[in-house]
């Protein structure tokens, strides 16, 4: 029952490049059964989160590929537009911080752990409030030199496990808290 930041990022630590693509993670040797893999993580998934710059993307490569939703949990999208859902789906759209929707999250996530899906900033936000509790990363052989950040904070992150899956070193980390630089000094 935690609240989890599961993603891959380049080695200088994008996301996507500068035009949201994602073009240089698709292309990676992965082994679907391997260490970290997808389909050991979303079975212990019980409700998403995400932005809706992820969300539009979800839409786009549905869209282009074909494929229908392939999220059997409630998701809950953060955004202060209105968007499409697709067929089937069980997306629910909410504004403003994430404390507010995070105990809906929980409740609907149960003994499950609820995913913190694709924005580095989305992540920084559940980190902020104290929220987030694991970070797991494939890191890929590729290097953008610009883009969107894994995590754009300053934390403190303690190594558990490291791996590799193909192409890529994986590693999951627990969250310590805002980097020790800075945190409050206790009397000074």
């Amino acid at each position: 029952m935690s609240t989890v930041y599961y993603t891959a990022t380049t080695l200088d630590g994008f996301l996507a490049d500068p035009d949201d693509s994602l073009a240089w993670l698709m292309r990676q040797d992965l082994d679907e059964s391997g260490p970290q893999n997808y389909g050991a993580f979303i079975a212990t998934v019980g409700a998403l989160v995400m932005g809706s710059t992820t969300y539009e993307w979800v839409l786009a490569h549905l869209a282009g590929s074909g494929e229908p939703w392939s999220y059997s949990q409630p998701t809950w999208v953060m955004t202060t537009r209105e968007l499409p859902v697709p067929e089937g789906a069980d997306v629910r759209f909410a504004k403003g911080a994430v404390t507010d929707v995070y105990d809906d999250l929980r409740a609907a996530a149960g003994e499950r752990d609820v995913w913190v899906v694709g924005g580095g900033d989305l992540a920084g936000q559940f980190a902020d409030a104290g929220l987030l509790d694991t970070v797991i990363v494939s890191i890929a052989p590729v290097v953008l030199g610009a883009g969107r950040p894994l995590l754009p904070r300053r934390l403190d992150l303690e190594l558990e496990e490291t791996a590799r899956n193909g192409a890529f070193v994986t590693a999951r980390y627990t969250l310590a808290g805002p980097l020790l630089e800075d945190r409050p000094t206790v009397g000074g």
